[in-house]
């Protein structure tokens, strides 16, 4: 299971919103909300997600398994 859980506390630390990843770095909206439901996204965008953030993926995303 992908949780962007880490992602959210990066931006929180960096003090960068939503609002600002739309409006200055060009994210769409529509990928805000798939990371914001935990949906898949791709290499391409985790990189750039970690060169905005000055991070690494694991400050973005992480993995778990999920039980069944």
């Amino acid at each position: 299971m992908i949780s962007y859980e880490p992602l959210w506390q990066t931006m929180k630390e960096q003090n960068i919103s939503t609002y600002k990843l739309i409006k200055y770095y060009g994210l769409s909206p529509r990928l805000i909300n798939d990371l914001k439901h935990n949906r898949g996204i791709n290499i391409h965008t985790l990189e750039k997600l970690c060169e905005i953030l000055n991070c690494t993926p694991n400050d973005v995303v992480k993995f778990s398994k999920e039980e069944i």
